[in-house]
């Protein structure tokens, strides 16, 4: 196979006499090769230079281009700081010249020449800072440092940004730089010392590579992306650097960090500092608010440069012009700031990568990306041939006819052919991004005149609506809302609902500009505020959760526990502290929350189901907590005495039933094996241990944290309740419940499940569970005392009326009494409250009858219950739910209206207290 320069086009020599001028400098050319040369000797002047200067090398490279690319490469590193400046240069015009010729000639695509570019500026620089800085430790200027921190250019590192960052530098362009110095590798009295030092060493090397010399140059070098250019030296810390993108940083810094990579000295602490940068490039919300960004630093731009009013293309600006690779850039970037900080995937530096990444994830349409993309390198590529004509660093077209013919020449073309190519590409990706940044004016809006808007006129006070760009953001938007709400059922009640929801909002720039980007979010936040108070609440204190309505799979199947726990376990595992983990947790668990709750809203899950899914969700979040926790904890005071720990989920919890205003019951056994203390940095005797681990699982799940917190927690059915332990040892656990437990705790434990812990405890646990419960019993000892429960529950707790479906006679708690009655009378394993009631027929407590009127009613409870607590977190009166939620009550529950809801929990309350007094008490106990 050949190896030597394949060409597939050809440029037309322009000028024909210079061409073979050039060509008589290298003669012994094949026939592909001579047109090579020629057609590009005769039209680019600069070319025509290289051809001369470097004619003994060029054969050897035409016959094998790679191994050229290679060689001159891996030479860089290896050059001595006396032969620096020439031999850098020599370099610079032999790889200058082979990849003009291989891009001519169409042997490598448009990424392995911007790509070759790249590696050879990274490297040149790398070899330039290391010689400053070997002459400054020599010289004694580094305090602290020797030879050996050469290597790591004595914590000194430079950033590539840009095109040079994205390995798509540009044939004839300089290359943007960041020098940065790592200020720990220094002590606090050397520091200024190292940062002058750093300083002289950023100058030189930048005049190493700049400064031109009868050899030419390496590459123009710009400083000004540096923090605040103005006022900065040329090379700050690290740290310095750190604290300004955290509190001055802006949008356009953070589009510009994508592209970031270390390219030379230290790259380990560059690469520490960009992860540091994380937070600050990549929100943990959708950031829609970066398009208005992008779209003022269009503008912004257009008039700096004056490159508004209409295309035309000579003299037209390839870069930053109407069309232009600009536009492509700010498109791609754009997107990848909005999604970016949620999916780690789309974090890719070069422009193809990163449009084929959104359009793989939905962001951009697969149409749209192919079409940019090949729009992109089209541009990049006429874009290289105006720089090869005289290397000179501009974008723009040529302004003159014979200039123009130069570059079509270049091209292998004419100049029609060239300017009618690049128009129609200029002019289709205006079209595909344009919109994209300056959408069409919000169309007019006819609202209804029986329509009282007269409640918008306070909105201006709300506090999401204080500042100027959240206004600009909102007036925008307003036409729309108005217009949706107009066509709710009942528009002034849905006002007024959306009224208290932008009432509770802390701030509105990122919520309006989501739904500005996303109309089709609007129907939901109307359905959301005009059906569920509860909801809405959660919305406006949480309103990132809308995020996860456009991830593309928030209306999928519920994907179950396991995946859950995985997703979480992953996500965790990425952050760096304690706190940012619980963060992490409290904003992963809120989208899931909100998600099921809008499954919920909307029909497409009843509420058996979420019930189910609110209980996942809750295994998740512990399974993945408490190994955190237990991690943290161990760090101070030693890994956990024994075999660990377990948490027991008890209640509605451990049967897998929980609403959306569920606390979780929680017990921790924990069996140390006869092992006395833990061995740590700070040892704790095992009982202590394991209470302060405890109570830290405790605070990890309540604790209110700048996403909210988790969950209540309840530790009450804990053995001896509150007096008791917060945590109880194994052999304890045990002994209480074989001779001290009441019945009303052997009742709660037909309901206890293992929800995180070690294997083997959690095992043994469930073992001795299902043996207390199998143990036989007396029934006549069993009912007495739930008589006498039931008694006491009826003092403490009066329902607060039809809607209070927990607490009364026949209601929600009392069926599940006697379904955890039947349960243990049966000796059943299983925690749901339908099979409590099977167990209680199966032993012949209850009756066929009673069993399944007992398990209509609850199913009935349930539904009704579930939908209560997603509509307003509370026992409400009916009338205060307004029509949609109580469409949405009776849609739950299968019934055509309120009315004949409220008769029907009626008549159940009254049927199911019966049955259940007559089950439990009244009755002949030995029958």
């Amino acid at each position: 196979m050949s190896h030597r320069l394949q060409i597939s086009r050809l440029p037309r020599p322009y000028q024909p006499e210079l061409g073979e001028e050039a060509l008589s400098a290298v003669p012994g050319l094949d026939a592909d090769h001579a047109d090579l040369i020629r057609g590009t000797a005769g039209s680019s002047p600069y070319l025509k230079g290289l051809i001369e200067a470097e004619a003994s090398w060029l054969p050897g490279a035409l016959d094998a281009p790679d191994a050229a690319l290679a060689q001159i490469l891996a030479r860089v590193p290896e050059i001595p700081r006396e032969a620096l400046m020439s031999e850098l240069r020599q370099a610079k015009r032999r790889i200058a010249l082979i990849l003009a010729l291989a891009d001519l000639a169409g042997a490598w695509p448009l990424e392995r020449i911007t790509g070759g570019l790249s590696d050879f500026a990274g490297a040149a620089c790398d070899v330039t800072l290391r010689a400053e800085i070997a002459a400054l430790i020599r010289r004694g200027k580094l305090p602290g440092q020797t030879e050996e921190d050469v290597a790591t250019a004595g914590g000194m590192v430079v950033l590539a940004m840009g095109k040079m960052g994205a390995g798509e530098l540009n044939y004839s362009s300089d290359i943007d730089l960041i020098c940065l110095f790592d200020e720990t590798r220094y002590s606090h009295d050397d520091f200024h010392e190292a940062r002058a030092a750093m300083v002289k060493a950023t100058r030189g090397f930048t005049a190493a590579l700049g400064d031109r010399t009868a050899e030419g140059y390496v590459f123009r070098t710009d400083l000004r992306l540096r923090p605040d250019p103005s006022v900065t030296p040329v090379c700050i810390s690290t740290a310095a650097a750190e604290s300004y993108y955290e509190s001055l940083g802006r949008t356009w810094e953070r589009a510009a960090y994508i592209k970031a990579r270390p390219c030379a000295g230290d790259i380990a602490a560059g690469e520490r500092f960009i992860r540091s940068l994380r937070p600050f490039i990549w929100r943990r919300h959708l950031d829609f608010a970066a398009i208005q960004d992008a779209h003022d630093m269009r503008l912004r731009i257009r008039e700096s440069k004056r490159l508004g009013g209409p295309l035309t293309v000579m003299g037209h600006d390839m870069k930053l012009g109407r069309g232009g690779i600009r536009e492509i850039e700010f498109f791609t970037q754009t997107r990848q700031l909005i999604a970016g900080g949620r999916d780690e995937s789309l974090r890719l530096r070069g422009t193809v990568e990163g449009l084929a990444a959104l359009a793989a994830k939905g962001w951009v349409p697969p149409e749209v990306a192919e079409q940019l993309t090949g729009h992109y390198r089209a541009h990049r590529e006429v874009e290289h041939r105006i720089q090869m004509l005289h290397d000179a660093q501009t974008h723009k077209l040529p302004s003159n006819e014979a200039e123009f013919e130069r570059l079509a020449c270049l091209m292998g073309s004419d100049i029609r052919s060239v300017g009618a190519e690049i128009v129609r590409r200029l002019t289709e990706v205006h079209a595909l991004t344009e919109d994209f940044f300056a959408p069409d004016a919000p169309r007019r809006v006819d609202v209804p005149e029986d329509f009282d808007t007269s409640v918008c006129s306070r909105w201006p006070t709300y506090a999401a609506l204080r500042s100027q760009r959240a206004r600009q953001i909102f007036e925008r938007l307003r036409p729309e809302l108005l217009a949706r709400l107009a066509r709710t059922a009942k528009p002034d009640e849905a006002l007024i609902a959306l009224d208290g929801f932008l009432k509770g909002l802390p701030a509105g720039v990122q919520l309006f500009a989501l739904f500005e980007a996303n109309p089709q979010l609007i129907d939901l936040l109307i359905d959301i505020v005009g059906t569920s108070p509860a909801l809405a609440g959660h919305l406006s204190r949480n309103s990132g959760v809308f995020d996860a309505v456009i991830a593309g799979d928030f209306f999928n199947d519920w994907p179950g526990q396991v995946p859950l726990a995985a997703e979480l376990a992953e996500r965790l595992a990425r952050e760096r502290d304690y706190e940012a983990q619980l963060d992490t947790a409290r904003r992963w668990m809120k989208e899931w929350h909100f998600r099921i709750g809008v499954h919920h809203l909307r029909g497409l899950i009843g509420a058996e189901e979420a019930g189910a899914q609110y209980a996942d969700l809750a295994d998740a979040v512990i399974g993945a907590l408490f190994p955190l926790v237990q991690a943290q904890f161990a760090a101070k005071h030693g890994a956990p005495p024994g075999r660990g720990a377990a948490v027991l989920g008890m209640g509605s919890l451990g049967a897998r039933r929980l609403n959306t205003e569920s606390d979780l019951d929680l017990i921790v056994i924990y069996d140390p094996e006869g092992v006395e203390s833990s061995e740590g940095p700070r040892p704790l005797a095992a009982r202590t241990y394991y209470a302060r681990l405890t109570q830290a699982l405790i605070t990890a799940l309540t604790a209110p944290m700048a996403q909210g917190r988790l969950y209540e927690v309840d530790m009450r059915l804990r053995p001896s309740g509150t007096q008791g332990p917060v945590a109880t040892s194994w052999a304890s656990f045990r002994d209480y419940q074989k001779t001290s437990a009441w019945v009303w705790e052997h009742l709660a434990l037909t309901r206890a499940r293992v929800v995180a812990g070690g294997e083997s405890l959690a095992a043994d646990i469930e073992a001795f569970r299902q043996e207390v419960i199998a143990a036989p019993r007396a029934r006549d000892e069993v009912l007495r005392e739930v008589r006498e429960m039931r008694a006491r529950i009826a003092e403490a707790k009066v329902p607060a009326g039809l809607w209070d479906i927990k607490t009364g006679a026949g209601r929600l708690q009392d069926i599940e009494l006697v379904a955890q009655s039947g349960a243990l009378l049966a000796g059943l394993a299983a925690r749901d409250v339908i099979s409590g009631l099977e167990g209680g027929v199966a032993c012949g407590w209850l009756s066929a009858a009673d069993g399944d009127a007992l398990t209509t009613h609850y199913r009935l409870y349930w539904q009704v219950q579930t939908a209560l607590r997603l509509l307003s977190g509370e026992a409400p009166d009916d009338m205060k739910l307004g029509e949609s939620g109580q469409d949405f009550l009776c849609r739950s529950a299968g019934f055509e209206t309120i009315e004949v809801l409220r008769g029907a929990l009626a008549d159940a309350y009254a049927d199911a207290a019966e049955r259940i007094d007559r089950v439990v008490g009244g009755e002949d106990l030995d029958d």
